[in-house]
């Protein structure tokens, strides 16, 4: 019994000691020459972030021809004031990892963002739809506190898969809202559908009217292209 106790506590210390491993090794990076250079943008890290002292001069948003490309840091959203959609619609774009997990221990997420109001301040709400590159994906929102939708991740065989680790993966990604539902929509297939009463509500969003954009997890390089809002 001894020796069972002994083995058991070994376990529990090198669980324990690879998880503060695991924490340090994948803790928030500070992007050299960071901020926002694309004209129109604005952005905001998450508020956990915030607290830590991070802000958007952690990251970076720049243009390269027709792709903006994201380079974080913290755990970020972009958007562009200008960039509204209202009643039914959909906001959709491809994401790319040129390089799966290169700045990371583990895969991280980046998708769309939509129904951002108050963007910027304590009092924000939007709702988002992310693909991580092994398969999975999530969505969440913060109202203005987060809230989860399917969990901390979900997998789906319409999901790409990076052949592994420093490997290219894309993602075309949409959020899209129609009658009184609101659906995550990855490579063409609808992953997950809400009762717009499931987002809409105190403490969530809003409304499913308001800005859009896109949303990087932290310590994650990538692009996009061809972001746009679609109606009906």
């Amino acid at each position: 019994m001894r020796t069972v106790g002994r083995l058991c506590s070994v376990a529990v210390l090198a669980f324990t000691t690879a998880s503060l491993l695991f924490a340090q090794e994948d803790a928030n990076r500070k992007i050299a020459g960071g901020g926002i250079s694309v004209p129109g943008w604005q952005g905001t890290v998450d508020p956990q972030e915030q607290k830590a002292g991070q802000t958007v001069n952690d990251a970076k948003l720049t243009k390269e021809g027709d792709a903006l490309h994201i380079t974080t840091g913290p755990a970020i959203t972009y958007w562009n004031p200008k960039n509204v959609a209202k009643g039914d619609y959909t906001v959709s774009a491809t994401f790319t990892e040129p390089k799966f997990m290169n700045l990371n221990t583990h895969p991280h997420p980046y998708g769309i963002v939509i129904a951002g109001n108050d963007m910027g301040t304590p009092q924000q709400s939007y709702l988002y739809c992310a693909a991580y590159g092994n398969g999975n994906f999530i969505v969440r929102g913060f109202g203005p506190e987060p809230f989860q939708l399917n969990g901390r991740r979900e997998a789906n065989d319409a999901v790409h898969k990076a052949a592994g680790p420093g490997q290219p993966v894309t993602q075309d990604i949409a959020m899209q809202v129609k009658g009184d539902k609101v659906s995550c929509i990855i490579n063409g297939t609808v992953v997950k559908t809400f009762d717009k009463s499931e987002v809409v509500a105190p403490g969530k969003l809003k409304s499913t009217d308001g800005v859009y954009g896109i949303r990087f997890a932290h310590n994650t390089d990538g692009t996009v292209t061809n972001l746009k809002m679609t109606t009906p």
